[in-house]
């Protein structure tokens, strides 16, 4: 079954090995796979990592200080302007987010995240889910695209 076994998944933050397709490419393909829109992707990334359901309980794009709720502090975190964000790696494919004024480390993070923050369109999306108001459209949003996920293969539905 080994051939199988998922090369990379971006909402899980996995990767297995390095590869010519960047992580976040591997991540849209994953996207297109379960037949996700852009905001459907960027809440389900944003939650599960909220979450805490990283590949190998990895704390890698956990932006939280409250792991294991449900909550839109990936993107508040994520695109908080006191935090400087660096590369860890000569691949840039893992990154520290440090506080701007004082230098101690907040988060660490992957290509995969720091997309949200990069990405025109995909950071436009999180900005949504940043605002102070967005708790309730963030979790209304989530559930729905889990619920869209987790019923691709229920043919009954259709």
């Amino acid at each position: 079954f080994a051939v199988l076994e998922p090369i990379a998944d971006g909402f899980r933050n996995y990767q297995k090995g390095k590869y010519s397709v960047s992580t976040e490419e591997l991540l849209l393909d994953r996207a297109q796979l379960l037949k996700l829109t852009a905001p459907e992707m960027t809440v389900l990334v944003g939650g599960m990592r909220a979450l805490g359901t990283n590949a190998g309980q990895s704390r890698h794009g956990v932006f939280t200080q409250r792991p294991g709720t449900l909550t839109n502090d990936f993107f508040v975190n994520l695109l908080d302007m006191g935090t400087e964000w660096k590369p860890l790696s000569k691949d840039e494919d893992l990154f520290e987010g440090t506080d701007r004024k004082t230098g101690a480390k907040k988060w660490t993070g992957t290509r995969v995240d720091l997309v949200f923050g990069s990405n025109s369109q995909l950071r436009a999306l999180a900005e949504v889910y940043a605002s102070s108001d967005a708790q309730e459209k963030f979790v209304h949003d989530f559930v729905a695209a889990w619920n869209k996920v987790m019923n691709l293969d229920r043919f009954d539905l259709a």
